[in-house]
C-alpha cells in the first residue's frame, strides 16, 4: 500500500489541533470550578471593611464587604437596559464617600422604568448622613451590550455602562477599582434580588466533549480512507 504523506499529515494536524482545543476547554472548566469555590467560599467569610486604602479588584472580587460613610446622590447613574422578571428598569448606581476619605461605587439596586419616558425616574429613597453598607464586591456594575460609546457618554444620567476607571477620571473621584453591589432589605424603594454569579462550567466541558468527537472523528475518516485505498490497491487490474 503506497503512503499518501499530505492527506495523512492533515489528518493528524486536524486531529492534534481538535485535541488541543478540547483540553483547552477542560482547563477553562478546571478554572471555572475554582471560581465557584472561590465564590462560595467568599460568601460565607467575614465581611472585609472598605476604606480609603485602595484594594486591587484580584484580592476582593466577589468578597462580601461593608462600608461606613455617606452616598454622593448628585452623582448617580442609571445603567439601562437591566431587566427584572421581564420587567425593564434601571440600575441605580451612586458613589460612596468614606468615612476617612476616597470613594467606591455601589450598585444599590433595580429600579423599574417608566415605559412612557424613559427619562422619568421612578422614586426611591437615599439616606442623608453617615451609613453603614453591605455587599458583594464585583468588577463592575453589570454589562449589557452596547454598540459603540451609546449611552456610555460622559455626563449622561442614563446609561448603558459604567467603566469604574473612566467614571473615575470623568468626576475626579478617587475610587476603588471595584464595585460593592448592595446587599440587605433597607426599604428604599429599590430591588437587591441580584443573579447568582455563574461560570458557565457546563458549555465548557460541552465543547471540551465537541472537540474531542470531532477529533475522534477526523482520525476514524483516515483510518476507513486508508483502508479503502488499500483495497483499491490489491484488487484486481489495480
Amino acid at each position: 500500500m503506497k503512503f499518501r504523506l499530505i492527506p495523512a499529515l492533515l489528518i493528524l494536524l486536524v486531529v492534534a489541533v481538535t485535541m488541543r482545543l478540547g483540553f483547552w476547554q477542560r482547563d477553562r472548566a478546571h478554572q471555572k470550578e475554582a471560581l465557584e469555590a472561590r465564590i462560595t467560599q467568599f460568601e460565607n467569610a467575614p465581611a472585609l471593611p472598605v476604606s480609603a486604602a485602595p484594594l486591587a479588584l484580584k484580592d476582593v472580587e466577589f468578597h462580601r464587604v461593608k462600608a461606613r460613610g455617606s452616598f454622593v446622590a448628585d452623582k448617580v447613574v442609571y445603567l439601562d437596559n437591566r431587566p427584572y422578571n421581564d420587567q425593564p428598569g434601571f440600575y441605580v448606581v451612586m458613589p460612596f464617600k468614606l468615612v476617612d476619605g476616597g470613594y467606591v461605587l455601589v450598585n444599590r439596586g433595580w429600579l423599574p422604568r417608566n415605559l412612557s419616558s424613559r427619562e422619568t425616574i421612578a422614586p426611591y429613597t437615599t439616606p442623608s448622613g453617615e451609613v453603614e453598607i453591605e455587599g458583594i464586591a464585583r468588577a463592575d456594575a453589570s454589562r449589557a451590550f452596547e454598540l459603540g460609546e451609546g449611552g456610555s457618554a460622559a455626563h449622561r444620567l442614563i446609561r448603558q455602562n459604567l467603566d469604574v476607571a473612566s467614571y473615575a477620571s470623568e468626576t475626579g473621584l478617587p475610587l476603588q477599582s471595584f464595585v460593592i453591589q448592595q446587599t440587605g432589605d433597607v426599604r428604599d424603594g429599590l430591588v437587591r434580588d441580584w443573579p447568582v454569579p455563574t461560570t458557565g462550567v457546563e458549555r465548557n466541558y460541552g465543547y471540551m466533549l465537541q472537540w474531542w468527537g470531532m477529533a475522534a472523528a477526523a482520525l476514524a475518516f483516515g483510518l476507513y480512507a486508508a483502508r479503502r485505498a488499500g483495497k483499491k490497491e490489491h484488487a484486481p487490474g489495480a
